[in-house]
């Protein structure tokens, strides 16, 4: 490729913030919808069309109808940054599916063009690095949104990210589009120039607290026979039908207190032929998934645990679900010794207000 910028380029990331921030006079901040996908950095140069993912990782051959679609609808000789994204229908509305779209990293060719058939993804575009010969990196966040607005992209398979000037709409949308699957809000500030792998920008995502119940124990990968640690508490809801399903992990604690938690847990270990709801984890038979299951994320790690005795409940902190289980990995906030297991159900969730994709991504593959 002969472009003003080479890959690989990282991209700008955007650290948390409680709350969508205030535009002062005159504006100071761009606001977009946090779109749930695979990152995206794109390189045309002609024909030639590379993607690469978060971790400046080449990723265009899981996204073959991606990489056409480059070609239709970019210009000849650009660098642009987004998100790509999978559009599901569903109850009337078309939302973002981020299970759909991480099937797509498989090994297999044949199975990637046939996902790229069923269930094609889109590009989202949110950012100009270049076009032609001008390196736009150290411009003005201003400057890059108003090439990309002359780019022209309104889909049916690129698109220009919708964004707004004004923090109350920006409040409506952190609102709304949880119900189409997007993850928060983001907030740019339109003065600074491109900081690959700089987190200048200010993303505001969804906080929930659940009860959940305690089922299972993962050692710290430090962890030894001597000194103990506890790596991750695997956590399960009830269904309606009254089944233990397993809906994610919480992970993220001091060294010091996963060896308290170690020492305070490792007594509700299951004996050998004693019951437990997850005690079929290892049969391949299994049609529902369970902790310590091989997926093609997993990549060989020992994902076995230890079941413990269904006794204790925990609350939680989340952002948002996806399906039956959180979306990312949850903070343990405080023991529960009020509640029963059999009461933490998924009844307790607070669903997201109702919002159809197409209204984002008219004409978007999944969203008809």
């Amino acid at each position: 490729m002969t472009l003003p910028l080479r890959p690989p380029i990282l991209p700008m990331l955007a650290k948390p913030v409680a709350g969508v921030p205030d535009q002062p006079e005159p504006p100071a901040w761009d606001y977009e919808p946090k779109w749930d996908g695979f990152r995206a950095v794109v390189y045309r140069d002609g024909e030639d069309v590379r993607i690469d993912s978060r971790n400046a990782r080449p990723i265009d051959r899981y996204f073959p109808e991606v990489v056409a679609a480059v070609r239709a609808a970019l210009p000849e000789r650009c660098v642009v940054d987004g998100e790509i994204v999978v559009a599901q229908p569903g109850d009337g509305r078309a939302r973002l599916d981020f299970e759909a779209l991480s099937q797509r990293i498989h090994p297999a060719a044949s199975r990637v063009r046939t996902l790229a058939q069923a269930v094609p993804a889109s590009l989202v575009v949110f950012d100009v690095l270049a076009v032609g010969d001008q390196d736009l990196t150290g411009r003005p966040l201003a400057d890059r949104l108003a090439a990309l607005d002359s780019l022209g992209l309104d889909g049916p398979q690129v698109f220009a990210t919708p964004r707004t000037a004004d923090a109350a709409v920006a409040r409506r949308w952190f609102e709304q589009f949880e119900g189409a699957g997007l993850d928060g809000v983001v907030a740019k500030p339109l003065a600074d120039p491109y900081q690959p792998g700089k987190r200048t920008m200010a993303k505001v995502k969804h906080a929930r607290t659940a009860d959940v119940v305690l089922a299972g124990l993962r050692p710290h990968k430090d962890s030894t026979a001597q000194a103990p640690l506890l790596g991750s508490l695997l956590l399960g809801l009830y269904d309606d039908g009254g089944r233990l399903q397993f809906v994610g992990v919480a992970a993220s604690f001091p060294t010091a207190r996963r060896a308290a938690l170690y020492a305070e847990l490792a007594a509700l270990a299951v004996g050998p032929g004693d019951e437990h709801p997850w005690a079929d984890w290892q049969d391949p038979a299994v049609g529902e998934r369970r902790p310590g299951a091989q997926s093609r994320w997993s990549g060989g790690k020992d994902l076995s645990f230890t079941p413990v005795r269904v006794e204790r409940v925990l609350e939680v902190g989340y952002d948002h679900m996806e399906g039956t289980r959180f979306r990312h990995t949850s903070q343990f906030k405080r023991w529960r010794p009020d509640r029963e297991p059999a009461s933490c159900t998924y009844a307790q969730l607070e669903e997201p207000v109702g919002y159809d994709l197409a209204a984002l991504l008219p004409g978007a593959p999944g969203t008809a």
